[in-house]
């Protein structure tokens, strides 16, 4: 009989600690959604007890969500565990995952604590939980770097207060693969009640070695992998989804198990979290970037038109690429518009929002021939990412000049607060001209600490997908614009990074070290 490896998705809660990347409650929602539809077991939807705005959103996707197991995060503490208990009351299937750090250095420097007190701490928070569900997960904070005899005393502890999963933390990306596989099945053979509880890994992206960890984990017994989407996440980020599932899938003859993810929405998934959280997906990215199904070598390229598997290991239509790349002109309607939409797994709130997308898409059809599944794809998520802060700044007009020789100049039509105002600047380029410009009407006073430029399909005719993250007094924030000019673009980018950093519904990036 064939096992069953439970995919744990973390996009909102480990993801969301990426420097600029904190959503909305309305975006935690719009990405719940998908992730659903993606038919992830588990999401762990926030940490309910870190900020009121937190405990909104966990409450909502709760709520909504139906068919996946929604989960809260909670430091081993009756607070943490009450708000959690909380926001997940009314989930159809709820999880509660407390943590405590185990490791000598955290408990010595960062807790503060000998190790029997985390230890009782441990084992409290747990039969705490299982007061309110009795799906309860216990992960030992930078378990890699943990001693293996303090770690066995602890998880026997949790298995016997009932904890259901236990999760081993490579919390700072500092396993090998060989020593965290060994590390997992080491704790399986020596803890008398293991086989009381789903083992699980949870890995960073330190080294490079996020994806390698969690699958000798899996090989060594771990039957629940804790990932985010495009591997986003703190630092060098987490284990990525598409890259765990496809290799389990791809490779179901090493590895002899199954996954209940429909592959298909893996890149509709992935652009609505790229455009939501403004991390743009790297080209050569495994599966969603790009380039992960182009073919440069003439090599290459006449072996895939004989034999499509002599060089493809995996087909692009089995994770979301569509086959057929042009898709719509500016002739198209409406209806057509709408059924793209649907087919790209892109859902909108209403038909408000539609309608603003479809006007959006004629408006690039006129300047476009050939509109793309990417750059469907970009307008939508330009026009997500607008809608999250209160549009204090609006862009009305542009132009810049460039002459080698000369420096370049540019002038901006700005709407602040309803009243338009205009200015004029100069700069290394027109990009840097421009905003110059805007950042002479809106003073926002802050540093840029990201410019990105991201090409969205082929051609001199491409649109430009521009990321830019500001950052000012602890707070950071990206800004996502596309055009087929890269410094309107970038303009674009700018005023929505700015916007960002001045609306209230905007919230602090979270900062509580976690698993």
């Amino acid at each position: 009989m064939t096992d069953r490896l439970i995919i744990f998705d973390t996009t909102l809660r480990d993801g969301e600690q990426s420097p600029g990347a904190s959503m909305t409650k309305e975006e935690k929602l719009r990405i719940a959604r998908q992730l659903e539809k993606l038919r992830v077991d588990v999401i762990e939807a926030g940490f309910a007890a870190s900020s009121n705005g937190d405990f909104e959103a966990v409450k909502a996707i709760a709520d909504t969500i139906k068919d996946s197991t929604v989960c809260s995060l909670s430091r081993a503490n009756d607070r943490d565990i009450s708000r959690a208990a909380e926001a997940l009351a009314n989930a159809k299937s709820s999880r509660i995952h407390t943590f405590i750090a185990t490791s000598v250095l955290h408990m010595e420097k960062k807790l503060r604590m000998s190790p029997e007190e985390v230890y009782d701490q441990a084992r409290l928070s747990v039969r705490f939980a299982r007061q309110f569900t009795d799906n309860v997960e216990f992960s030992p904070e930078d378990g890699s770097r943990s001693d293996p005899d303090f770690l066995c005393r602890v998880i026997e502890a949790v298995i016997d207060e009932g904890a259901t999963t236990i999760n081993i933390a490579d919390t700072v990306g500092y396993g090998i693969p060989e020593l965290y596989g060994k590390l997992i099945r080491d704790l399986r053979e020596r803890i008398p009640n293991s086989d009381k509880a789903v083992w699980s890994v949870h890995c960073h992206n330190d080294l490079g070695m996020a994806v390698a960890n969690s699958l000798a984990g899996v090989m060594n017994g771990a039957r629940q992998v804790e990932c985010t989407i495009n591997g986003l996440g703190e630092r060098a980020g987490n284990t990525s989804l598409e890259e765990i599932v496809m290799a389990v899938k791809t490779r179901r003859d090493y590895f002899g198990l199954e996954v209940g993810v429909d592959t298909t929405q893996i890149v509709p998934t992935s652009r609505l979290v790229a455009g939501i959280t403004g991390f743009v997906v790297q080209p050569n990215k495994a599966v969603v970037g790009a380039n992960a199904f182009a073919h440069a070598s003439g090599i290459h390229q006449d072996g895939v038109l004989k034999q499509r598997d002599t060089y493809e290991i995996m087909r692009a239509e089995d994770v979301g690429w569509a086959a057929n790349k042009i898709v719509l002109g500016k002739l198209s309607g409406r209806t057509a518009f709408k059924q793209r939409l649907q087919e790209l797994g892109i859902e909108l709130e209403s038909e408000t929002e539609v309608n603003a997308a479809f006007q959006r898409f004629k408006d690039l059809a006129d300047r476009k021939a050939d509109i793309f599944d990417e750059d469907i794809h970009a307008l939508v998520s330009e026009q997500v990412t607008g809608q999250r802060s209160e549009e204090r700044i609006g862009l009305v007009a542009m132009s810049q000049s460039s002459a080698i020789g000369e420096q370049p100049k540019a002038q901006v039509i700005l709407t602040i607060d309803g009243k338009e105002m205009s200015a004029e600047s100069t700069g290394n380029g027109p990009v840097d001209a421009t905003l110059r410009a805007i950042e002479s009407l809106a003073g926002s006073g802050a540093d840029m600490t990201l410019y990105s430029v991201n090409a969205i399909s082929g051609g001199t005719e491409a649109q430009g997908e521009v990321t830019v993250r500001l950052q000012k007094s602890g707070r950071v924030v990206n800004g996502v614009g596309a055009d087929p000019d890269i410094v309107v673009a970038s303009a674009k980018a700018y005023v929505n990074a700015i916007n960002r950093l001045q609306s209230p519904v905007e919230r602090l990036n979270p900062q509580i070290t976690t698993p």
